[in-house]
């Protein structure tokens, strides 16, 4: 399979938009974090492009999901790893693809746990709509428009790529 965007370029796309909105808002010092896995992949190359002081953040959010009870845990749960304060922290929130909008409620309440941020900017490589939350990104690098039997998957870390996949198709 092929990607369907090039990866680099959107993320420096998606870059000079958070730049943008970063100044705009006179965000002070933000910190990227990634949700697992794709998504930090992602707010890694933010972060080279931004020139961030801190570390990139990392969230495993699966003991936050609230399909917890019903898929059971992910045999590969990592233990979050923020290395900053969030209390009163400017954040911007990474995620390879959103879809339903219930990975990023579960990521932001996993968030608050850690402590109340400033504001939290939502940045997604890939917006595939089909929303159950409201939930919007800030800065979307791609929006696509699947069949009911696709799906799309970052693959990498290196080289990324996002590859078009029918259900059921691993």
């Amino acid at each position: 399979m092929t990607s369907i965007i090039h990866v680099e370029n959107t993320v420096a796309t998606m870059a000079a938009e958070l730049k943008t909105m970063i100044a705009k808002r006179q965000i002070d010092n933000p910190v990227i974090v990634g949700i697992r896995t794709g998504g930090v992949w992602i707010a890694k190359r933010l972060q080279e492009h931004l020139e961030l002081a801190d570390a990139v953040g990392e969230l495993d959010i699966s003991f936050y999901r609230d399909d917890f009870t019903r898929i059971g845990l992910n045999p590969s749960v990592k233990a979050s790893s923020l290395p900053i304060e969030t209390e009163n922290r400017h954040l911007i929130l990474v995620d390879d693809v959103i879809m339903s909008g219930r990975t990023i409620r579960a990521a932001m309440n996993e968030l608050f746990d850690y402590g109340r941020p400033a504001s939290i900017v939502l940045a997604a490589l890939i917006d595939v709509g089909a929303r159950e939350l409201p939930i919007q990104p800030d800065v979307i690098g791609h929006q696509a428009h699947l069949e009911s039997d696709e799906r799309v998957k970052l693959v990498g870390p290196d080289p990324l790529q996002v590859e078009l996949r029918k259900k059921g198709q691993s």
